[in-house]
């Protein structure tokens, strides 16, 4: 029996709907700050649109590895990449896709306020599981740990799709059969082409 996990695929809309939430509430509480840090590579978008919602010119980034293809060999979030500029003194907004197991946003605050000593550091997320050890300070929709599925986000489309279709296809078999799999057991609905599409590149990565 395939092991696959129910989804939900976000869209720009919902992105767009997610990070202008994001940004009414940081409005709200009188807190805009002067530099915005996208914790990439999920919250790198997510970064540069509150930054236009909220006006704000400084955009930095740094890097954590956990989920999917950048996971690490023991499931623990990891620092890949540091902070990007200096922040000294400055109130800061660090952004994320999404608080899973808030770990990966958890190690990214901590180095923030090691490495760039901010004089104010809060933290937002699209999406917040309620099952994750770390909640951020703003979030634009809660979702509760027993309606837990996996995210795809239009900017992991095809990564996440490489892997649940390389997944599927024992029980799939060929593009068609994965197709149905994919919309019977993760409730995601994706063109076959598609389908096809990230069975031939999972191929060609695998040959090499």
């Amino acid at each position: 029996m395939t092991d696959l996990p129910a989804c939900r695929r976000a869209t720009w809309a919902d992105l767009d709907a997610w990070t202008g939430t994001l940004a009414a509430k940081v409005r709200a509480a009188g807190r805009t700050p002067e530099v915005i840090v996208g914790l990439t590579r999920g919250g790198w978008v997510p970064a540069r649109l509150v930054a236009d919602h909220l006006g704000v010119k400084r955009l930095l980034a740094l890097q954590t590895a956990h989920w999917g293809v950048t996971a690490t060999k023991d499931g623990h979030a990891a620092l890949t990449e540091r902070l990007s500029g200096s922040i000294d003194a400055a109130t800061v907004l660090l952004v994320d896709d999404i608080t899973d197991t808030g770990e990966s946003l958890a190690l990214a605050a901590d180095h923030v306020r090691a490495e760039g000593r901010p004089a104010r550091l809060e933290t937002a997320t699209c999406l917040h599981i309620t099952h994750s050890k770390f909640a951020p300070d703003y979030f634009a929709e809660e979702v509760p740990a027993d309606r837990w599925v996996w995210v795809v986000f239009p900017w992991t489309y095809w990564e996440d799709l490489r892997a649940l279709t390389a997944r599927a296809l024992p029980e799939g078999r060929d593009a068609a059969g994965v197709t149905r799999v994919l919309r019977e057991k993760c409730h995601l609905d994706v063109p076959p082409v598609d389908v096809e599409r990230a069975l031939r590149q999972t191929a060609t990565s695998t040959a090499k």
